[in-house]
């Protein structure tokens, strides 16, 4: 039996946190390939609403769509906000999540549950509400973790944590929506700096990588391209995208 491998022409994704950063890499990247996008935002209501037109640009639909990923209410609205109006979802990718130091000696429950929720509970409710829409026709989820998921380095230890979370979510989501859904993860290294990231530490960071260099948004737009289209028989996986990080 020939099995024909996913285009994103003329498929519908939902990139959340895709206002902004990597995710609007994400987003763009894949319009360009010909799929139509959702694009999600909380508070960056102006961004989302450039990237909209950007893609509109390109001749492929897309709309902005607001959630705070960690209500459960309102990711069910959003998923249905997608459905309604671009028809379905093909593709989920869970890229929203925040990052923020919290050294041990003064973490806090609150910033645990600060980290946790974004990072790890809103990706599990849009793989719940679009996993089961998408279960009945098929599609792909791509979870974005972190390769500090692998090896976690220290003052963020709540991040790490969830990132880990994620990867394991991957696996379990892989075995609860086969053989209809293909659900895998692409974990980056140093990609894209917080803006207060200090330079010393970058250039620390970039000396201790293999290939010698930070990578690029595009890195991780491009993985996430391979993923949909490049095999579909690809499920449960982890791509680290680090330059070498995970193994110096």
């Amino acid at each position: 039996m020939i099995h024909l491998t996913m285009t994103l022409d003329g498929k519908v994704a939902l990139v959340t946190g895709s206002a902004k950063r990597v995710g609007r890499t994400i987003a763009l990247t894949l319009a360009k390939r010909g799929a139509h996008v959702a694009i999600h935002y909380n508070h960056s209501r102006r961004e989302a609403e450039s990237v909209v037109a950007e893609i509109k640009r390109l001749r492929r639909k897309a709309i902005a769509v607001q959630a705070e990923l960690t209500d459960d209410a309102q990711v069910a609205q959003m998923v249905r906000s997608v459905t309604q109006t671009l028809g379905r979802i093909d593709l989920l990718v869970n890229n929203a999540a925040v990052f923020f130091k919290t050294p041990f000696d003064t973490l806090t429950a609150d910033d645990w549950d600060r980290t946790i929720g974004p990072n790890l509970k809103g990706p599990f409710l849009c793989a719940l509400h679009a996993g089961r829409a998408m279960r009945r026709s098929g599609g792909k989820i791509v979870n974005i973790a972190d390769w500090a998921g692998i090896r976690p380095y220290r003052d963020y230890l709540p991040y790490c944590i969830a990132k880990a979370g994620i990867i394991a979510l991957t696996k379990a989501l892989a075995k609860e929506l086969a053989p209809k859904v293909q659900v895998n993860c692409v974990a980056p290294g140093p990609v894209l700096w917080p803006d207060d990231f200090p330079k010393d530490e970058r250039q620390q960071i970039i000396r201790r990588t293999p290939l010698q260099r930070a990578g690029s948004p595009d890195d991780i737009a491009e993985t996430v391209a391979f993923l949909v289209e490049g095999s579909d028989f690809i499920t449960g996986a982890t791509i680290v995208v680090d330059g070498g990080r995970l193994i110096a």
